[in-house]
């Protein structure tokens, strides 16, 4: 495929101006103290998905704003260009000897699967090869020389603000309780541990982790509690190294990590948790696996995430991670539990009632008729749940509700007909004369008005939804000089 040139369809200022925010998103999660981020892995092993344009639609009514993706399909990537949602990307296992023995091989890689789309599509980073270690194809010593060429493909086209990584499993731990003792495997440490920590150091990226406390507790329910798997309230494990004390052993998972790299001097590198989720469903020695536990584990872990703060052995860095997985897989091989993963069922309804803006679950989810798009009204037929759901600037920070640019305008039109009537909305700074007349166009008047119901209705989880008309955002919109509130 030819090499796009940036200047055909927009200048050569706006593609550097574009790469330079992209850029910043890439340390977004870098300030101490600060809530993380959360995606979502959008796997496709499936034969019963909806479309790629219609999961845009579904991720931006539910304010996810990143997704995690397994291949560089084109198709998926165009249906995310323009849509603001943040995309990581992946090269599978099986290219790694490609890639690894040829620089014009990745080059050609990176002009077929990057840049068609990017910056068009926001591509924040590349996943060369997953849990390659525990590959049965052996392909482990191709993982470092193939992240080496991926990148020195990307400096040969300008495009080298795509971070590039590789997601590890823990079983890539020699040790890992307690957490003060995690160490690597001696084995994989001089081949590919430290290499793939000098390179993700040299290139200001991060380690990708995928980590699983759902594994841990069903092969050990003697001694590990569920409610210190599920992030419940419990008494908490005392690391008797440091005497620093765990609550969840998703922390205790991922500061053995973090032990790790200190133990070979990388305090420095930073992680992004690629993976992790509990299943709804699982086989007769699947001991745990329940829709109850997997929307405790998710809604939890959205919660802990997005209030802020690290983990005990680095409580400055925020976390941030991707929830496993979007929509259950029916063709995925192995127990029960693999296909049964999803937050969502391929029909868009929801598996289990969560939030995702890091409050309460609503009382009753946005409706979904089925995930046909062409059944769901323009407005939802009651106002959210009053109970519950509360989503504060403590909690998760500022965030607005704004219309989608590819809305239909009956949508836009009876959307605002419902947030300025029986939704109570204030609608008053958009009538004319006001100060958010201007610009008057529908786009702007419905982006206030369902950004004045999201605000009044205290952000709860689908009251930014409007029949897939709106979705939430966590910079403040810009329409003219007209000012959003936050609160009421």
């Amino acid at each position: 495929m030819a090499i796009p040139n940036p200047s055909s369809s927009y200048s050569l200022f706006s593609f550097l101006i574009l790469s330079l925010i992209i850029s910043s998103l890439h340390f977004s999660f870098a300030a101490a103290g600060s809530s993380g981020y959360f995606g979502i892995n959008y796997g496709r092993i499936a034969n019963d998905l909806p479309s790629p344009s219609q999961v845009v639609q579904l991720l931006k009514s539910q304010g996810l704003t990143r997704v995690k993706l397994y291949d560089s399909d084109s198709t998926v990537l165009s249906a995310f260009a323009g849509s603001g949602i943040v995309v990581s990307v992946a090269m599978p296992n099986e290219n790694l000897s490609a890639a690894a023995n040829s620089q014009s091989f990745t080059d050609s890689w990176v002009q077929s699967n990057i840049l068609p789309h990017y910056p068009n599509t926001i591509i924040e980073a590349i996943a060369v090869g997953n849990e390659v270690f525990v590959d049965p194809k052996n392909t482990t010593p191709f993982l470092v020389p193939a992240m080496n060429n991926v990148y020195s493909s990307l400096v040969k086209y300008n495009v080298s603000s795509i971070k590039i990584s590789s997601p590890i499993a823990l079983s890539a731990l020699q040790n890992s309780y307690p957490s003060s003792s995690g160490s690597f495997k001696s084995e994989l440490i001089e081949p590919v541990i430290k290499p793939m920590l000098n390179f993700l150091k040299k290139t200001g990226s991060y380690l990708m982790v995928n980590a699983y406390p759902f594994f841990a507790y069903s092969a050990n329910t003697d001694t590990i509690s569920l409610d210190y798997a599920l992030f419940r309230e419990n008494k908490g494990v005392t690391d008797p190294k440091n005497g620093l004390v765990y609550k969840s052993l998703f922390d205790a998972q991922i500061d053995a990590v973090f032990a790790a790299m200190g133990a070979l001097n990388f305090n420095d590198v930073k992680m992004v948790v690629s993976e992790t989720g509990w299943p709804s469903k699982g086989d007769e020695n699947e001991v745990g696996a329940s829709q109850g536990n997997a929307a405790s584990y998710n809604g939890n872990l959205v919660r802990r995430v997005l209030s802020g703060g690290g983990t005990p052995l680095r409580p400055n860095e925020p976390l941030n991670v991707y929830l496993f997985a979007l929509f259950n897989e029916n063709q995925k091989p192995g127990p029960t539990s693999e296909r049964n993963y999803g937050l969502f069922y391929p029909n868009q309804q929801k598996v289990y009632d969560i939030s995702l803006t890091g409050g309460e679950a609503a009382a009753t989810p946005p409706a979904m008729n089925n995930g046909s798009k062409s059944q769901v009204g323009t407005k939802p037929t009651t106002p959210p749940a009053t109970g519950g759901g509360e989503v504060s600037s403590s909690t998760v920070g500022q965030t607005w509700c704004v219309a989608s640019n590819d809305a239909e305008e009956e949508k836009l039109q009876a959307g605002i007909d419902f947030a300025c009537g029986e939704g109570q909305a204030d609608c008053r700074p958009i009538q004319p004369g006001a100060a958010c007349y201007d610009p008057n166009n529908l786009e702007a008047h419905a982006s206030y008005a369902f950004n004045s119901y999201y605000q009044k209705n205290l952000r709860k989880s689908g009251s930014c939804y409007f029949g897939g008309a709106a979705y939430v955002v966590t910079q403040p919109p810009k329409y003219g000089n007209c000012v959003f509130p936050t609160g009421y």
